[in-house]
């Protein structure tokens, strides 16, 4: 496997901390499927508390806790909504159709921004046999393809208000929620209170090695646990896992903002030398999203020229490139990347 100076394919990509390594070695651990490993039901109560849910459920994924959240909304038949980048819609490979027989459609959103007017346009009930009815609205927050964006606290409560008076649940995919607090110092129960369910992942910018929590009422929770295992996800001694969340929501959030800020001054550099390429002001948290084409670069020659000099992006279409900062790229690697970043794009630029 190549070795890279600056690794920012994604925020998964991090290796477990000595100190994290150390919690795992010495957790306590039992039977999860039986309910009885102490440090599973350790995270699961912290993180429901941290989010101000009655509950919570330890997924291996992040995938499997947004898709107990859309089972335990929907019925087959009925639809979800949300916008056309989201991750349970765009990379969760139809889950929702072939696991739940949800239904789903999209409305537009730049950057991933929430604008409660589209969802709310969409919204269908009490169409009886006529239409497909509307169980759930999903919303991302932070929004990985659009760019880390940060949902703004006031809209996420409109469409919640909105929905609560439809009969219409809500869930948030939080995979990035942790980012959005610590770039908005919005609390994160004020982000629980706004969705009946909520996935938080401990695998990205936390640096667990595998991980998720879904939230939400005690009832919802004890449904999610009977599909978590019809699905193949009841786990045994997990609490070893399960150590290295709680680790790293010790240690490991607040210190998010160093990823934000290496973000943003990469982005920075990108836009001085390349105008047009990105917008600063849009980075609030750990990811850049580079215009490739609009400095002579199709996307995927662009990755690659990147990773012979030794950085490493993902291509998210034909013309837009990723960067992700994370626990493991640290100033040395964000100087390299900005360098090589930088002589890219302006390649790119001579190249038109």
């Amino acid at each position: 496997m190549p070795s890279y100076r600056a690794d920012l394919l994604s925020d998964t990509l991090t290796a477990p901390t000595q100190g994290m390594r150390a919690a795992m070695a010495g957790a306590e651990v039992g039977d999860d499927v039986f309910g009885e490993d102490p440090t599973v039901r350790a995270l699961e109560e912290r993180v429901a508390t941290l989010l101000g849910h009655e509950a919570g459920l330890f997924t291996p994924t992040g995938s499997m806790a947004n898709q107990l959240g859309v089972r335990v909304h929907c019925q087959p038949g009925e639809e979800l909504l949300s916008d056309s980048l989201a991750h349970v819609v765009r990379a969760e490979l139809g889950a929702a159709a072939v696991l739940s027989g949800v239904t789903s459609r999209t409305w537009s959103a730049p950057r991933g921004l929430l604008d409660p007017v589209a969802p709310l346009s969409m919204v269908v009930t009490g169409v009886g046999p006529y239409q497909v009815c509307t169980s759930l609205v999903c919303v991302e927050n932070t929004h990985n393809f659009g760019g880390g964006t940060v949902q703004p606290l006031s809209a996420l409560r409109a469409v919640r208000a909105a929905t609560e008076r439809e009969g219409v649940a809500m869930h948030l995919d939080g995979a990035r929620l942790w980012n959005a607090h610590v770039a908005s110092g919005v609390p994160l129960a004020d982000y629980g209170d706004c969705a009946d369910t909520v996935s938080v992942c401990l695998s990205k910018g936390l640096g667990a090695p595998v991980g998720s929590v879904l939230v939400g009422s005690a009832d919802a929770v004890a449904e999610a646990r009977v599909w978590r295992k019809r699905l193949g996800g009841g786990m045994r001694q997990v609490g070893i896992l399960a150590a290295a969340g709680l680790w790293a929501l010790d240690h490991h959030i607040e210190r998010l903002a160093d990823d934000h800020d290496r973000a943003r001054r990469a982005a920075q550099a990108c836009a001085e030398a390349a105008p047009g390429c990105v917008d600063p002001a849009t980075v609030e948290t750990n990811i850049v999203v580079l215009d490739a084409a609009a400095v002579g670069w199709e996307a995927p020659a662009f990755v690659a020229a990147l990773a012979e000099a030794g950085v490493r992006g993902y291509a998210v279409s034909p013309t837009a490139v990723r960067l992700v900062w994370h626990l493991d790229v640290d100033e040395a690697a964000t100087s390299y990347a900005v360098d090589v970043l930088t002589a890219t794009l302006a390649a790119g630029t001579r190249r038109r």
